[in-house]
């Protein structure tokens, strides 16, 4: 009997420093890629779109180019085919001449800091060249979102829903259904709070906030999709991992999802190992979805789209294989002694 608090304390000790070190690590991961991603962009290789054949166009381009590497230029072979670029953020303006100066398009909807940032530099170009520039924004924000942040802190809300339910459903119930029936019935309860989540969330910013009010049933079902994509991968890695999943699903979709989701800044903003993040990240691909669906009529936003599905698929599949893994390694733990119980 005086051996059971000892014993309680040799169990309860390595848990408790596991997961405080576990929380420490997670916490100064998030202070990292916060604080070394956002404190001072750099911004390197933004994409503009000149026409070849635009020779006063592609002169200046090349001046600024041979100055710095800021802007990079991307050259189309039309002034219909650079536009088409512009609509789905493959450049974030286009370059071209007019009689008496020159003209830049651009689509301020698509990330407000890189447009500024390539208006000033292509401002200063035109003054030293001695002609004039005429600016126009084609897809500017709205105003109720004056920064174009407000598809990112969605996309983080409907996103950070999605994998708190997976999480308080793993507290409750096991973070590996013991059947394939409450595999799907952790899938359905999941599907079910991210329509509303999504629902919840496009009200919200829609009549509640009149950040975006014509935009309500789109928002929704963007919403809706990232929120189970997210909740589906919680649950498959919680389902492998248990509550070291957890760990690794906060480090994925938020240490590192949200700064590398080009949602503050734009991609090219960012330090290079997060350049690329939001093309497969969930929070990147969410917030890349809301502003194609949101301000360029769904244009540029197959990629995305497909990115949420397939980690939909992903964590189907995850979840259900953990479950009949798991469910056939409890059957051969309890096989022997029940065979051992017949013979008796």
């Amino acid at each position: 009997m005086d051996d059971e608090p000892e014993l309680r304390t040799r169990d309860w000790l390595p848990r408790t420093a596991a997961l405080v070190l576990g929380t420490l690590a997670l916490a100064s991961a998030f202070i990292a890629a916060y604080v070394g991603a956002l404190h001072k962009p750099d911004p390197k290789d933004v994409p503009v779109a000149v026409v070849s054949s635009d020779q006063q166009a592609q002169a200046v381009m090349s001046a600024v180019r041979a100055r710095t590497d800021t802007i990079k230029p991307v050259r189309y072979d039309s002034r219909d085919r650079a536009v088409d670029g512009l609509n789905d953020r493959s450049v974030y303006a286009v370059l071209g001449s007019a009689p008496g100066g020159l003209t830049l398009t651009t689509a301020s909807a698509g990330a407000p800091a890189a447009t500024e940032l390539v208006t000033d530099v292509f401002t200063q170009a035109a003054q030293q060249a001695g002609v004039s520039l005429q600016v126009t924004d084609e897809v500017p924000v709205s105003g109720g979102d004056p920064r174009g942040l407000v598809p990112f802190y969605l996309a983080v809300g409907v996103v950070l829903g999605g994998y708190l339910a997976s999480t308080a459903l793993g507290i409750s119930l096991g973070t590996s259904p013991r059947g394939l029936r409450q595999a799907g019935l952790r899938t359905a309860t999941l599907a079910v709070h991210s329509a509303l989540l999504g629902l919840i969330g496009a009200v919200l910013v829609g009549p509640v906030l009149d950040v975006f009010p014509h935009d309500v049933g789109t928002i929704a079902v963007v919403g809706a999709l990232a929120a189970f994509a997210a909740g589906m991968v919680a649950a498959a890695v919680q389902a492998w991992l248990g509550l070291l999943g957890t760990g690794i699903v906060i480090l994925l979709l938020v240490v590192l999802g949200n700064p590398g989701s080009g949602g503050i800044y734009a991609p090219e903003f960012l330090p290079a190992f997060l350049r690329g993040m939001h093309r497969w990240n969930v929070p990147g691909l969410a917030t890349d979805l809301l502003k194609s669906a949101i301000y360029f009529d769904w244009r540029g936003g197959g990629w995305a789209l497909t990115g949420l599905v397939v980690w939909v698929v992903v964590g189907l599949a995850g979840l259900f294989t953990a479950t009949l893994i798991r469910a056939r390694r409890r059957a051969a733990r309890t096989a022997p002694g029940r065979r051992v119980a017949a013979e008796g």
